[in-house]
């Protein structure tokens, strides 16, 4: 710590420095104790600190239990990369063979005079099982991104990105007899987030608020400037809502609410999981208000951004 020239933590930054030596663990031995000494070296990367007089045998031991760790970290990093790959082709293949099914299906469901009777519902079947592990599919690879999202964060107007998402949505909205309501201001919403990031949140939130709304309600699209720290927007619906049990599960993966979607369709328990990962990504935070059978409402806040001259 205390060499001349070059200290202890200059050292251990040049090292870290070099990609080839990153993942060495470094150990401090020094008869510096200031505690303001020992938090440097470890900020700087440092995975320990030994003061002197030390012991020998317990000097040893803390060796031995660092290459331990630096060696499951490397198994760990290898079952990843292996994972990925893995992962990578079968959905690559499972995807082809999926989208073939499904459009064989979908050609034998359209032409009903050419199958016996009784195999209609079956090719029925066929075609909506395919649907919904095509979803699930889809929905699990947004999930393994957004664990390793990266965003980049800039000045964007939401607005258009509002609109865009609700003109997306409409559709599905419309076959479900769902309206859709649009609330937002004359002047910009300027917010730092990310431009794939964010049509991800909106798409997820809109997708969730239809899948559980019947029909003749609405959905409400709302966006303000809450204060010159934050840009807020909102989505309502007239749906089913969450129950209290529900809440606390709700953005794990997988934490699928009691409450089913109104016409059948296809939920993984994995959308708000993925919103919640991306909205703190984006350093913005994601709040619910629901209740059994009253709706819902989720509320988005992002850093605001001033553009010049405001």
């Amino acid at each position: 710590m205390l060499m001349p020239g070059m200290n202890g933590i200059e050292v251990c930054s040049m090292l870290k420095s070099k990609t080839c030596w990153a993942g060495i663990p470094i150990i401090f031995l020094s008869v510096a104790d200031d505690k303001n000494l020992i938090v440097g070296a470890l900020e700087c990367g440092g995975v320990d600190y030994v003061t002197k007089p030390f012991n020998k045998a317990e000097l040893l031991s803390r060796v031995r239990t660092h290459l331990a760790l630096k060696r499951a970290r490397e198994q760990l990093r290898e079952l990843a990369e292996d994972k990925d790959e893995l992962l990578g082709l079968l959905t690559h293949d499972l995807g082809n063979d999926l989208a073939g099914l499904h459009m064989n299906a979908v050609a034998l469901e359209r032409q009903p005079g050419a199958m016996p009777s009784p195999c209609a519902p079956l090719i029925k079947n066929i075609v909506r099982s395919t649907e919904d592990i095509t979803a699930f599919v889809q929905e699990f690879l947004a999930n393994q991104a957004a664990e390793r999202i990266q965003v980049q964060l800039e000045a964007l107007d939401i607005r258009a990105f509002l609109e865009d998402a609700v003109e997306r949505h409409t559709v599905v909205a419309k076959a479900k007899k769902i309206a859709f309501a649009v609330e937002l201001p004359d002047h910009p919403l300027y917010a730092l987030a990310d431009q794939k990031g964010l049509p991800r949140v909106l798409d997820n939130l809109l997708s969730n608020s239809i899948k559980f709304s019947p029909a003749g309600s609405s959905v409400t699209l709302t966006a303000d400037v809450g204060s010159l720290e934050w840009t807020h927007f909102s989505v309502r619906d007239e749906g089913l809502g969450f129950t209290a049990e529900d809440q606390k599960k709700m953005f794990r993966r997988y934490g699928r609410p009691s409450a089913r979607p109104t016409g059948g369709e296809h939920s993984t328990g994995l959308g708000l999981s993925i919103v919640k990962r991306l909205v703190e990504a984006m350093n913005g935070r994601i709040t619910v208000d629901s209740m059994e059978g009253a709706g819902s409402c989720f509320r988005v806040s992002l850093p605001a951004a001033l553009m010049a001259g405001e």
